[in-house]
């Protein structure tokens, strides 16, 4: 699950992520890519039970306490974006299927085979050792200002967000 057509549906698509292990320390990757998500009009829900508060949302102790508060207020996790070491991703992934997530992210570095074959059998996507906020940078048009070469050639004007 890594074609460019695939990232850009399910960046266009999932618009609330639920971010399991979101640091409240800003230098933390995990903050930073919640932190530009959010600025570029995505719902964050913190999964994190050490902490009360993160980028202004509030803190759920896991994936299914987080998908019932915002079913309370009719809402709905469209992605479990993971920031948990790859042996952890197992139950993770469970509480993905259980809820109706529509895709389980993992970020860069974490690799579960046999938790993505459980979450695809369900019908979700997955998408492995890939971070999500690099992805929509790269997709969407945000690597360029850093002087980061994309190796993207096209005449093509690239897909905007609409926000």
């Amino acid at each position: 699950m890594s074609s460019i057509s695939d990232l850009r549906r399910i960046l266009g698509t999932c618009r609330t992520l639920a971010v399991v292990g979101l640091s409240p320390q800003w230098h933390r990757p995990s903050f930073f890519a919640a932190k530009y998500m959010q600025a570029h009009g995505y719902r964050i829900v913190p999964v994190n039970p050490k902490a009360d508060e993160i980028l202004g949302e509030r803190s759920y102790p896991s994936v299914s306490a987080a998908a019932q508060a915002l079913a309370a207020q009719g809402g709905k996790i469209d992605m479990v974006d993971c920031f948990r070491r790859s042996e952890d991703i197992a139950p993770i992934a469970d509480e993905a299927i259980a809820i109706g997530a529509r895709c389980l992210w993992m970020q860069l570095g974490v690799v579960n085979e046999a938790a993505a074959a459980r979450a695809r059998a369900a019908g979700l996507d997955v998408v492995m050792d890939r971070c999500v906020k690099i992805e929509h940078a790269r997709l969407f048009g945000g690597l360029n200002w850093a002087g980061v070469n994309t190796r993207v050639i096209s005449a093509r004007r690239p897909q905007q967000l609409p926000y």
